[in-house]
């Protein structure tokens, strides 16, 4: 998608991210002169009224937060029929980056990122908030080591709306899905620690615990297996590490 304002007042220098909701976009707002972030939607989402009355709900309860590990939302709306969100623009990488251009992180450096992710959680949970799509792609880290969890809302009206209900589909991604998300129960705060756990796992081993050829292949091991020890496969991890992403996954 080729853009140069948005809304009259933001304007677009770059593109920076694309993901299963739309794509990401650095801008300048030119009113109060400062860096943004804006997340386009995709047009097949813009064109699901039900996804967009619940995008307004979430969006307004993200703007809400507020708090050092969370990246603010500052604005939404839509413009010519495309629907858009304004956040905080964070200079950073996300830990997928982190991954990618280092196998894993030190244990002390994943005690440092949960910490941070939960005190985000615990802000978001005690507002009524479930984020119900931790990973690694939507954990930022700035360069002075602020870690800063993104998409709050999102994931919801995703999952509430009719786009998504296709027999047999779950949404979010399947690697740190918790066992009620897959049997389509409702997601509360334990969902969210589930996840982080594995994201916990997956930081201090460089993978996830469970792998398959498809992703129901994955989904079963979630329900029925527990998530492993990380000390398993990467002996260095501490057994107080250990037991803490062992009680985030314990179903």
């Amino acid at each position: 998608m080729s853009l140069s304002t948005v809304d009259g007042r933001y304007q677009v220098t770059a593109r920076i991210a694309s993901g299963g909701m739309g794509e990401v976009y650095r801008a300048h707002d030119a009113v109060l002169a400062r860096e943004v972030a804006i997340k386009v939607l995709h047009q097949t989402l813009a064109g699901d009224a039900g996804f967009i009355d619940r995008f307004r709900r979430e969006a307004r309860s993200a703007a809400l937060l507020s708090h050092p590990n969370i990246v603010a939302v500052h604005d939404w709306g839509s413009t010519d029929g495309t629907y858009f969100m304004v956040m905080e623009y964070i200079r950073g990488r996300n830990l997928r980056d982190l991954l990618t251009a280092n196998g894993r992180l030190e244990p002390a450096q994943v005690a440092d990122v949960l910490l941070q992710v939960l005190a985000a959680l615990e802000h978001a949970h005690r507002r009524g908030i479930v984020h119900r799509d931790v990973k690694p792609e939507n954990v930022l880290v700035t360069g002075d080591g602020t870690v800063k969890v993104a998409d709050f809302g999102l994931a919801r009206a995703l999952a509430e709306s009719r786009i998504t209900q296709a027999p047999g589909t779950v949404t979010g991604t399947v690697q740190y899905l918790a066992p009620e998300q897959i049997q389509g129960d409702p997601a509360d705060p334990r969902t969210d620690l589930y996840a982080l756990g594995v994201v916990g796992y997956e930081l201090l081993t460089g993978q996830v615990p469970f792998m398959g050829e498809t992703s129901l292949a994955i989904a079963y091991k979630h329900l029925t297996d527990r998530v492993p020890a990380p000390s398993a496969a990467e002996p260095s991890v501490s057994p107080e590490l250990d037991r803490v992403v062992l009680a985030a996954t314990e179903k």
